[in-house]
């Protein structure tokens, strides 16, 4: 079971964390379209917009300070020169250093190299790039196809892609401003700044959600997204004041305990800006941000009709050149219908082009500002370069939102990486090298190639070599008790048939190879970690790459675990949580159900030989066989029509899967009344017209084998099919 699960819920999380998708077998993309694309780079200053007078700011009397460089931690090289400190000096065995820009030819035939062969690689329809350094765009370009049936190739000034999750880092900068301004507080309860139906309810907890809590992930609600997070038909896009209302989650943690990467807590953030400005959402964040950067083709309006008490949709000049979105089957693409988020704007709703990103990291590079404009203030500058959290050496510390990322050769930049069922993106700008990288995809397998871009770029011209992959630890092969076990993420819904797919699919099993190197598993897939510094401490790096886990050790045991992006916690999970009890038991139910139908039919004249509260409790149990086969194969039905996640979403929880979990509900009822008819079974009464001592010993154990199946489906939360 959990390995069909795994197949087919592998993006499941897709918008929830950063994405990991695996690489799929090599196969040729559709040849490309040629678009009408610059040869060379072009600054904005030859393609300036139209000024428009910004919003005022509080005046700007001072600059944030350059973010530090952090100490390379690449592995040493024997022989090498120690650099100089105080100095941009380049990186030993670097291409380049600190303050020599990427020459543009040199970029141009790198991207256009690893762009191609990942594309072919993963099986993406069209990719959209930006690269901006030096105050300038070094880089713009449109790969594949934006709509595959009218041959329209992917162009970088016209074709907009849906953001996902970068989105969010708009709604941090519309809160700072707000801070900025005296309006907001970081610290104050984001209750102030709600309506009231929306305010967020204690719910046993004493600690107020604050806007510093949401900033970081940590306001303690739990994670729900299938069903209403996307849609399908735009008539069921709701306001989002309601949405939050009705759509609120339960929290299950005090606030500012620990990140756990939440949606809603965003919208909750994006509606107490809207609420302060008395205006939709999406005209803040053009007011603000758009109309100020002549990002005239970005926009969180979505192409759906009008309609009354929602902000107005798409203008009518864009719709033509949104992106459509494509899933892989295995053999070719298919089409995807548009996905609304308008519901939930300000997590994910965003749709921009590589050109437009361009001028927005050019003012993320310029601490706020650019071409004259200013869209934030010194204070929140600093702020979106410092973490709120303080975090081992390489995981995220959030940066007032911003993802702080650890890149090769020693590298650090800040953006967000974001995703939808159909698109994938990433923004990372790197304030010590002057760079900004933006990429996008339209394609559902396209998460590794948007999740490694900016790591490649780096790595190809600012990083020394790297010999991969890591050596194992003979002190981690010792330690290995330590480690190895199974765990669970606190990203979930707790409890219900969305808690219960959340097992399924949220544990990673942790082992440690004979090599000498940790592997994990789950759904990105087995990765290799090797110990970076004393195995005691709990810090790995990735064999092959520059990623980082930080242990939690308590009593020289590992108690749970964080990853570089630390959207989540992966906590040991109690013995019920692991998949593998689940399926064994599942197994032995079926192996019971099956037993008790046969034997209605191949059981002789002298084993019907019953009283009358054993005919009731057979008869009870030969209707608990079929309802628990019943269950299980309307699962397994359920499984397989999930292979496309976005039937998971928008068909959520669909006649299958309730009907499934009614009849389990039903099944582990009438265990009730088997466990209280065991004593009167035994009993029995004269052997003429009593069972056997046999089919009472196989009476017993079945009901033993439905109770514990039961217990465990209820723990699990596969017993409420009301939940969804």
């Amino acid at each position: 079971m959990r390995t069909a699960m795994k197949a087919a819920l592998a993006a499941f999380l897709a918008l929830w964390l950063t994405p990991a998708a695996q690489a799929q077998e090599t196969e040729a993309p559709p040849p490309a379209v040629a678009a009408a694309l610059p040869d060379a780079p072009i600054p904005y200053t030859q393609v300036r917009p139209k000024r428009t007078a910004p919003r005022p700011r509080p005046a700007r009397t001072e600059t944030a300070p350059a973010a530090a460089a952090p100490t390379p931690r690449g592995p040493t090289i024997a022989g090498a020169p120690a650099a100089a400190a105080a100095l941009p000096t380049q990186v030993t065995g670097a291409r380049l250093a600190s303050n020599q820009p990427i020459p543009a030819a040199e970029l141009s035939a790198f991207v256009d190299g690893w762009v191609r062969d990942a594309m072919a690689r993963e099986h993406v329809a069209g990719v959209a790039v930006s690269v901006v350094q030096g105050g300038q765009v070094a880089l713009k370009k449109g790969y594949g196809f934006a709509d595959l049936n009218a041959r329209r190739a992917v162009d970088a000034d016209r074709t907009l892609f849906r953001l996902g999750s970068i989105s969010k880092t708009f709604t941090w900068i519309l809160a700072m401003n707000e801070v900025e301004q005296g309006r907001m507080s970081l610290t104050a309860p984001i209750n102030t700044y709600l309506p009231q139906r929306v305010r967020v309810r204690g719910q046993g907890y004493q600690r107020p959600v604050t806007l510093r809590t949401l900033m970081d992930h940590s306001p303690g609600f739990e994670d729900r997204a299938l069903g209403q997070l996307f849609e399908r038909d735009p008539g069921r896009v709701r306001p989002l004041d309601l949405y939050l209302r009705q759509e609120r989650p339960k929290r299950v943690r005090a606030a500012g305990v620990l990140s756990s990467y939440s949606n809603y807590g965003t919208a909750l953030a994006g509606l107490a800006v809207a609420n302060l400005e008395r205006k939709p959402f999406e005209q803040v964040a053009e007011d603000e941000i758009f109309t100020p950067l002549g990002m005239g083709r970005t926009t969180f309006r979505e192409p759906r009709p009008e309609r009354r008490g929602l902000p107005a949709a798409m203008p009518e000049a864009l719709r033509g050149d949104v992106a459509r979105g494509y899933r892989w089957t295995g053999e070719a693409f298919q089409l995807r219908p548009y996905e609304y988020i308008g519901q939930v704007a300000p997590a994910g709703a965003a749709s921009s082009t590589a050109g437009d990103m361009a001028r927005y990291m050019l003012a993320l590079l310029g601490n706020g500002g650019w071409n004259g404009v200013s869209i934030y203030g010194p204070q929140a500058a600093r702020a979106f370069r410092q973490p709120i959290q303080a975090t081992a050496p390489g995981l995220n510390g959030w940066a007032h939102g911003f993802i702080i990322y650890d890149l090769p050769g020693g590298r650090r930049g800040f953006g967000h990486d974001g995703a939808t069922l159909s698109f994938h993106s990433s923004l990372v700008v790197i304030p010590e090298l002057d760079l900004g990288v933006f990429i996008a995809t339209n394609s559902d397998e396209g998460s590794e190639l948007s999740r490694r871009f900016a790591e490649a770029v780096v790595r190809q011209f600012y990083a020394p070599p790297v010999t991969f992959p890591r050596r194992g630890s003979t002190e981690l092969i010792e330690a290995a008790h330590a480690f190895e076990g199974y765990y669970m993420t606190t990203r979930r819904r707790h409890g219900g048939l969305e808690g219960f797919v959340n097992l399924l699919i949220g544990g990673v099993p942790v082992s440690v190879s004979p090599q000498g190197r940790l592997i994990t598993g789950g759904m990105d897939g087995p990765r290799a970690w090797v110990p970076e510094g004393p195995v005691s401490q709990g810090r790995f790096v990735a064999a092959d790459g520059d990623g980082r886990l930080a242990f939690r050790m308590q009593d020289g045991r590992a108690t749970g675990f964080q990853d570089a992006i630390n959207a989540d916690r992966k906590e040991r999970a109690r013995f019920w949580m692991r998949p593998q009890l689940l399926a064994a038991s599942a197994g032995l139910a079926t192996l019971a159900a099956i037993a008790t139908l046969l034997g209605v039919i191949l059981r002789n004249r002298r084993e019907f030989r019953e009283n009358q509260i054993q005919a009731r409790a057979a008869l009870t149990q030969n209707i608990q066989a079929g309802l628990w086969l019943a269950a299980l194969a309307l699962f397994a039905a359920w499984v397989l029509r999930a292979r496309d996640l976005a039937a998971v979403f928008y068909d959520w929880p669909g006649l299958l899967l309730i009907t499934a979990s009614a009849c389990a509900l039903v099944a582990a009822a009438l265990t009730v009344i088997t466990i209280a008819a065991l004593p009167a079974v035994w009993q029995g009464g004269r052997r003429v017209d009593s069972w056997s001592p046999v089919r009472k010993a196989f009476f017993t154990i079945t009901v033993v084998v439905y109770a514990a199946f039961s217990i465990l489906l209820g723990l699990w939360g596969a017993l409420a099919p009301w939940s969804a």
